[in-house]
């Protein structure tokens, strides 16, 4: 068999910052399914309870995991399989409307609206929209800046401008939300009558079984405290939960990874009626530190199907030497990945930058170097006690360890027949500190 590595192709395929949109078939011979190795079928779970379970009903799920592993992709695989099965699904990712630092409930139901119109426009279904467009007018005169809008302008035209004027100006939006919040039901109900209740009945005349909208990257919201003193993420999902349920379709929202340890957990899962998914990492170990053979080996294959995406994977393999100097490099970086996705590409991107293939394993130490020490200068002593502790049990209790070990990607999450489970993120393993602290409980690293 004769391959030769396309390098332009294989830099692109190997960005980080690139997300697989599943549908697009390019995108979709680089896709590898993880679901054998993080403890279940989660996508399916979110598809079957849209389609077989709640087809005709609507219903309002919740979704999260680390950043970079692979949520996004996952979603746009939920979006694919929807749109086969016929639903009518608008994706978008919030963090492209809304400031991470600073969202609100009428920001997120403003940004569904402006989307959700915007998809149903660019397929030539027009709405009209009594109740936006004198909100749009009184909105104006109450901020008293001019913003001009026609009588017929497209919903997603009003909102995007009334937006545009508040997005840089901090003093503008608390205005604003001053003047939405005792308006939110009117607003929700308008977006069920006048958009999703009329969007539903035109797009079911043209043959979808449903709407359903995915809004992404709400799990990037900041902590920040807001006035009640509550953080932002359980302000939105716990004292507004209710609020954002009640949309009148198929809703899917990402949400932080702190709420799943929050105290809070179990009201939010009250509100919404559902526990959220939770998207761990690819094991690349056992819990006794053994390697996870399948994990690894499917690790391998997100490598090579991005050096060689039209080949079987079971004739990758045999190509190694073409992306590696040896066959024990390329585990080496599978496994100090830790089977977060991103750092995977991250440190592969990295190596790129420093040379062309077959990667030696000089450079990929000189990458690893360089992340561990990253990592390192982030890490306090009293977080060093917190890791330790974390690793003894395997497990992470409390919004605390949450914030200060999952969020900083100190500690992983992978599940398995026991369930959940924490581990060391393996750069963080090679340390100095960690290997005394071994010694001193009389492990051996």
């Amino acid at each position: 068999m004769i391959a030769t590595l396309d390098l332009g192709k294989f830099y692109q395929a190997c960005n980080p910052s690139k997300t697989l949109v599943m549908g697009n078939p390019e995108d979709s011979q680089y896709y590898i399914d993880f679901a054998t190795v993080r403890g279940g079928k989660i996508i399916e779970s979110l598809q079957r309870t849209i389609t077989r379970i709640s087809p005709n009903e609507p219903t309002c799920q919740l979704f999260t995991g680390h950043i970079g592993c692979g949520k996004s992709t996952e979603l746009f695989r939920l979006k694919a399989e929807l749109e086969e099965e016929g639903f009518y699904v608008v994706y978008f990712q919030s963090s492209q409307d809304l400031d991470m630092g600073d969202v609100d409930i009428s920001d997120i139901l403003l940004s569904i609206a402006r989307q959700v119109s915007e998809s149903l426009e660019s397929a030539n279904i027009k709405l009209k929209h009594g109740y936006f467009q004198n909100l749009f007018a009184e909105v104006a005169d109450f901020l008293q800046t001019p913003i001009e809008l026609s009588g017929t302008a497209e919903l997603s035209v009003g909102i995007a401008k009334i937006t545009a004027k508040t997005k840089d100006s901090p003093k503008l939006r608390s205005q604003l939300r001053q003047y939405l919040e005792p308006r939110t039901n009117s607003i929700l109900q308008a977006i069920n009558e006048e958009l999703i209740g009329r969007a539903t009945q035109e797009i079911k005349y043209k043959g979808y079984k449903g709407l359903v909208v995915i809004i992404d990257n709400l799990d990037r919201l900041d902590d920040s405290l807001k006035a009640s003193g509550r953080t932002q993420p359980e302000y939105l999902f716990v004292d507004r939960g209710e609020q954002l349920r009640k949309l009148n379709c198929h809703v899917v929202y990402t949400i932080p990874l702190t709420l799943i340890f929050s105290n809070d957990f179990g009201r939010m899962s009250n509100r919404f009626g559902i526990k959220p998914k939770v998207l761990p990492m690819v094991p690349v170990q056992v819990r006794s530190g053994m390697d996870h053979d399948e994990g690894m080996a499917l690790l391998r294959q997100l490598v090579l199907a991005r050096a060689f995406p039209t080949f079987n994977p079971s004739d990758r393999s045999i190509l190694i030497s073409q992306v590696f100097d040896s066959p024990e490099t390329l585990d080496r970086l599978c496994r100090v990945s830790g089977g977060h996705v991103r750092n995977l590409l991250v440190l592969l991107y990295s190596c790129l930058q420093q040379e062309d293939p077959p990667f030696s394993r000089e450079c990929l130490e000189n990458v690893i170097q360089e992340y561990r020490d990253d990592l390192l200068s982030a890490i306090a002593e009293q977080e060093w006690q917190l890791l330790f502790q974390v690793v003894q049990r395997q497990n992470v209790t409390g919004e605390e360890e949450c914030q200060t070990l999952l969020r900083s990607m100190f500690v992983f999450e992978y599940r398995d027949r026991d369930g959940r489970w924490f581990g060391i993120n393996p750069v963080l393993a090679e340390t100095k500190n960690y290997k005394m602290w071994q010694q001193s409980i009389g492990v051996s690293g």
